[in-house]
């Protein structure tokens, strides 16, 4: 028998808890060694019963029984009984048999058998009384337990002190947090894992690093409203250029976790970094550029309310802004700063400015009344936008005047993120021109918000349009801006108005590039900030590793950093676009259905649009991201550049219409002065009139038909629009 079962034999009557608290007692008739248990059967209210009892609760009801420390035998002291000797009683509790003498050998037949035992069966005649030293020894070895029972206790020891020490510490933390906040236990574990970091920002003394293209997020603090709401902070910037989003997560089981999503940029401004500190590592090493004959760019990118207005034009008070806080205004003060040395000087250098915006794939002049502009290319395919003013600078308040009068008519909405939200990209551009001619540009953009990018599947068509331009502007600024980086030598800047304007900061070697995400620390807008900080990871595509991470001891593991997004280029394939263009629905046993082909294939023809730059670039734009753009969306997106096409020619036709028809009337008056003589020529006038009224009938009747044509365009896009997967990837 193994030594963990002590003197439990089969046979013997042990005392047994049951479930309702009572304790009896019960016979052995089983040792279970590979579970460590005993198996007890009893007679209760005629019917045997029986279960199953590990060893420990047996030896902790039967001290008695449990496997007792090695003694030395002493000469007053008799040797322990042996379990062959043990006989229990059933009526008389804890009765055992006498321990036999030296010269005594136990019997067979005295060793209890699988039955029970039976008063009846006690063996005869009885042993004699045992001594009182022996009873005394007996009763001392009965109350000595074994190392099992006290590694037991032990623990129930250490259990309870676990459980008490856990009780105060949740009390404790229920006087220190406001429990009625739904997200205090996801603070809680922000907070632990926020102690675990080394913080190292970002400081002015760090050194400014050359970039071409340089790619910096900024975090903004928690607004009025978000702290009315409780809304959590889930950004860290624990160093210089890293950002980490506690992204709050929930198991099946309901049990919440965080997933800690790990960035790295050039630069990660924390919500305490001044717009001058932010300024001083983007757009001001850029400055210079332009003074060495470059092109400069600095864009602000964001969600709605994240806080790029502020960046890029200075303070909010309301809706009042002090424009001389912003990224604008400091860029304009360091470049007449630098006018004044020796070796720009003598360049007798000019400085202008032009403000405008861009909305739903339309330019505005914000210094000219909002006047529509027309964006054009000429021969040698410089990008030229017809009309657009520029104003000469002399100094920085002549600046922040051009900023206030832009500023104060650009296009904005209310929406749920912010009250004064602009839905329009904001392009503030600072030209040095030298006897007339460039000298270099500096091109500061307040892009719109990304979110609304997502946003194609609206009911309202302005909205759709709105949402489908800012994301395929998005798109393209990013592919132009990542060709720029690799030298590619081709840049898809056609695909969007946007880029076609900023065509000129995309190429040539002295080109140099910002961009500042903005992202919100709320736990609220947790989706956008991940969208934005995926957006501007792959402009750059920078990598991550756990030595990147500064904990103040150890280090995170592999599986909570963010993965390094990389993408292969594709090149232009034209089968592959048609593929994507074929809708799924159209296709009988694998081949296309041509009458169910897109009506936009028949207007081509019409209208020459077919092949047209613009058409090209947004294939390889769509091409270059289908992780973003899905057939559908590809679909859409092509049905409103055909539709935003036939607008403009629509509307230039029907100016030269109203034009012509100017003259008609002149030609008309003319015609019906002559009747009034008395020897008219009726043959000339009925000719002059047929004529006059042919031309009108051509003329207007090929103006009626490209209505037409745009009004089918029309029904396209909103067709496509409902095409669109509503489980399409994740928005711009």
């Amino acid at each position: 028998m193994a030594a963990s079962f002590g003197k439990i034999v089969i046979g013997i009557y042990v005392e047994i808890k049951r479930s309702d608290g009572r304790i009896h007692q019960a016979m052995v008739t089983s040792l279970n060694e590979d579970n460590e248990s005993v198996t007890v059967e009893w007679i209760e209210n005629g019917d045997t019963k029986g279960k199953e009892i590990d060893l420990e609760s047996i030896f902790a009801l039967n001290p008695d029984i449990a496997p007792e420390d090695e003694i030395a035998p002493s000469p007053e002291t008799p040797p322990p009984p042996t379990p062959s000797s043990m006989k229990v009683n059933k009526i008389a509790k804890n009765r055992r048999t006498v321990v036999p003498t030296k010269n005594e050998t136990p019997s067979r037949d005295n060793r209890v058998g699988s039955t029970r035992a039976r008063p009846s069966q006690l063996p005869e005649p009885a042993p004699p009384q045992p001594t009182a030293q022996q009873t005394a020894q007996q009763l001392q070895n009965a109350r000595r337990k074994s190392n099992c029972v006290k590694e037991v206790e032990k623990l129930q020891e250490k259990r309870e002190r676990r459980r008490l020490q856990q009780q105060e510490l949740r009390e404790k933390r229920a006087q220190e947090v406001d429990t009625t906040n739904p997200n205090y236990e996801i603070m809680y574990m922000i907070r632990d894992f926020r102690a675990s970091l080394d913080y190292r920002p970002l400081t002015t003394a760090d050194l400014i690093e050359e970039h071409r293209i340089c790619v910096c997020v900024r975090k903004r603090p928690l607004n009025k409203k978000e702290m009315t709401m409780k809304d959590l902070d889930v950004i860290t910037i624990p160093s210089k250029d890293v950002v980490m989003v506690h992204e709050p997560k929930q198991k099946v089981d309901l049990t919440r976790y965080l997933e800690n999503q790990t960035f790295r940029f050039d630069y990660a401004f924390d919500d305490s970094t001044t717009n001058e500190m932010v300024y001083r590592f983007t757009a001001r090493p850029l400055v210079e550029t332009i003074f060495e004959k470059g092109m400069a760019t600095c864009f602000a990118y964001g969600q709605t309310g994240s806080g790029k207005t502020h960046t890029m034009g200075g303070d909010f008070s309301g809706k009042n802004q002090d424009c001389s806080k912003g990224i604008y205004a400091l860029a304009a003060r360091d470049v007449f700063l630098m006018l004044k040395k020796p070796n720009y000087k003598k360049l007798d250098l000019q400085v202008y400015a032009t403000f405008f915006e861009i909305y739903s794939g339309k330019v505005f002049d914000l210094l000219n009344r909002k006047t529509k502009l027309r964006v054009l290319e000429d021969g040698k395919q410089q990008v030229q936008v017809v009309g657009l003013q520029e104003r000469e600078v002399k100094c920085t308040e002549d600046v922040l005047k051009l900023i206030e009068i832009g500023n104060s008519c650009r296009t904005s909405g209310q929406t749920s993120a912010n009250a004064h939200s602009s839905r329009s990209h904001a392009v503030f551009q600072i030209i040095l021109r030298r006897k007339g001619k460039m000298h270099g540009k500096f091109s500061l953009i307040d892009l719109a918000g990304n979110e609304r990018g997502a946003d194609t599947s609206s009911a309202d068509r302005q909205t759709r349009l709105e949402g489908a331009e800012i994301n395929k502007s998005l798109l393209a600024l990013k592919e132009c801006i990542r060709a720029l980086g690799r030298n590619k030598p081709h840049t898809p800047f056609r695909a969007s108005k946007l880029t076609q304007v900023l065509r000129d900061s995309f190429i040539g070697e002295n080109s140099r590039t910002c961009m500042i995400a903005t992202i919100s620390p709320g736990m609220a807008s947790c989706e956008n900030t991940l969208n934005t900080l995926r957006y501007a990871n792959r402009v750059k595509e920078f990598g991550i590793s756990p030595s990147d991470i500064p904990f103040s001891q150890g280090s995170g593991s592999r599986s909570e950093l963010s993965p390094t997004y990389e993408y292969d280029d594709f090149s232009t394939s034209p089968s592959r676009v048609k593929e994507l263009t074929v809708d799924p629905s159209a296709v009988i046993e694998g081949r296309p259905n041509m009458h169910a082909v897109n009506q936009l294939d028949a207007l081509e023809a019409q209208w020459g649009v077919g092949s047209s730059p613009q058409r090209d670039d947004l294939k390889l734009l769509c091409e270059q991201n289908e992780e973003e753009v899905s057939p559908q969306l590809f679909t859409f997106h092509e049905a409103v550049s055909q539709m935003v096409e036939m607008e403009e020619q629509v509307v230039e036709d029907h100016r030269a219409v109203f034009q012509e028809s100017i003259r008609w009337l002149e030609d008309e008056k003319a015609l019906l002065e002559m009747t009034e003589e008395v020897d008219y020529d009726v043959d000339s006038y009925a000719t002059q009139l047929e004529q006059i009224l042919d031309q009108k009938i051509d003329i207007l009747t090929e103006l009626r038909d490209k209505v037409k044509s745009f009004r089918s365009a029309l029904q396209e896009e909103e067709q496509a629009s409902k095409q669109i997967n509503p489980k399409r990837p994740r928005a711009l």
